[in-house]
């Protein structure tokens, strides 16, 4: 058995006079991740509280999040640092960052050797068009740690080829950093999340933002959750850890990742294969070969 343990650090938004301000709230939370741990998560956006930083925040508008590009190479250093010491692989959520004329929704996985890579969300919510973001073009599946792990920052999750590219390259964990400003907007990440281990017979981890932090920043709701199919071998609700509704609080679990391949073959539901066994009768339909001409 490969057993794996994650831990989500569902993390609550608290307005800041300064970066050491974060990280110690940063800090605060990851000293109560078990050392035994192999992967930590942070959720998407988690560094909105640096605007409040800013001279006059009072005066400025959710526009106004690419400010804290400002910070970015004290994120990263923070992240580099807090992998190496604990010597964990630790998802550090997403953060606002500007690259040339551009400003992109980055989530980094920071290795314990000090290095990390990026993904930049490729499909961006709605109203993140409102920080002028443009939308990363790659889906990638990482060798890092004990398993293959790959990342659908929020709304992706609510795209189902993205985990279905993912899970037919490998993808064992699929970490979904995310920041829902109301409670609709937590369930349609959840109930997407918890649809994309059936369909494809993954482990799914959900870290949501969280907090009433005030103007200008918005509210973050949700619970953040390690899930897994819905079948003999897990819980009959698919929930493997879950969360307290907008605490500030770790929430941990452990997965076996060898029970996928077995679920994959003698499941009650063998979505993985089953989703493509019968592509013959899909490609009959025009907007199933139009999508597949565009691909």
């Amino acid at each position: 058995m490969r057993k794996v343990t994650i831990s989500a650090c569902q993390f609550r938004v608290e307005r800041t006079k300064s970066f050491d301000d974060f990280k110690n709230q940063v800090v605060e939370l990851i000293e109560q991740v078990p050392q035994q741990s192999d992967y930590v998560i942070f959720p998407e956006l988690f560094t909105v509280g640096l605007l409040t930083s800013f001279p006059n925040s009072e005066k400025l508008t959710a526009r106004d999040l690419i400010l804290i590009d400002k910070y970015t190479d004290d994120y990263k250093q923070l992240f580099i640092e807090l992998a190496v010491e604990k010597k964990q692989v630790i998802i550090g959520g997403s953060h606002l960052e500007r690259r040339d004329d551009k400003y992109y929704n980055i989530a980094y996985i920071f290795k314990p050797d000090g290095t990390y890579i990026e993904h930049k969300k490729t499909h961006i919510f709605p109203s993140e068009s409102d920080w002028k973001t443009s939308e990363g073009d790659e889906l990638a599946v990482f060798e890092i740690g004990p398993a293959k792990i790959a990342l659908a920052v929020c709304y992706e999750a609510e795209i189902p080829e993205i985990s279905r590219i993912y899970s037919i390259n490998g993808a064992e964990i699929i970490f979904c950093p995310s920041y829902t400003f109301t409670e609709h907007g937590f369930w349609r990440v959840r109930h997407c999340a918890q649809a994309r281990c059936i369909e494809n017979q993954v482990y799914f981890v959900h870290c949501p933002t969280v907090g009433e932090p005030g103007t200008p920043l918005p509210n973050g709701f949700g619970r953040a959750s390690i899930l897994s199919p819905c079948d003999s071998a897990w819980s009959p609700n698919g929930i493997v850890s879950e969360g307290e509704t907008n605490k500030n609080m770790v929430v941990t679990g452990t997965v076996d990742i060898d029970e996928l391949y077995v679920n994959r073959k003698t499941g009650a539901a063998t979505t993985f294969v089953d989703r493509t066994r019968r592509e013959n009768i899909y490609t009959k339909y025009e907007p199933y070969r139009s999508y597949n001409r565009k691909k």
